[in-house]
């Protein structure tokens, strides 16, 4: 067999970032140099973060809108913004707690409310740090309030 008639099974190369991984991390660029604007002014931060969520589509705008509503009610302190393009809440120092991930960003069938290592939902040596989010009732309200609750405490 000659050498360019050979072939060999390879593992599929990485194609690297997808379009939506890399607009988030311009997205991302862009919030670095706004944060230096809008600092600790809750206002300029929760202007941001509407801006997101009033651009999504609207079963989806509707559910996020609601989440805002709940996280700025059960954790005033939490300081609203937006985090690689996504609505996010940050504590005193800037870190950011908790964010949700319209499911639209990333063309996924679900929005996702995340915490980050700055939460305090510690709970042994596991413990779920993201939900995933298709349909808010009265059920997953009370939960979401007291996740925020204990992630904040």
């Amino acid at each position: 067999m000659s050498a360019q008639k050979k072939t060999t099974k390879t593992a599929k190369v990485s194609e690297g970032f997808s379009a939506a991984e890399k607009a988030a991390m311009k997205e991302r660029a862009r919030e670095l140099k706004a944060l230096e604007r809008i600092g600790k002014d809750r206002a300029k931060g929760e202007e941001a973060l509407l801006d997101v969520v009033n651009k999504l589509p609207d079963a989806e705008r509707k559910m996020c809108a609601r989440l805002h509503s709940l996280i700025s009610s059960a954790a005033p302190a939490l300081l609203p913004r937006t985090w690689y393009g996504m609505p996010a809440y940050a504590n005193e120092d800037g870190k950011v707690v908790l964010f949700f991930q319209p499911g639209s960003k990333f063309e996924t069938r679900y929005t996702t409310l995340g915490f980050n290592d700055s939460a305090a939902l510690d709970d042994g040596n596991m413990w779920p740090a993201s939900f995933a989010l298709v349909k808010l009732t009265a059920a997953e309200e009370a939960k979401i309030t007291k996740l925020v609750k204990k992630a904040t405490s």
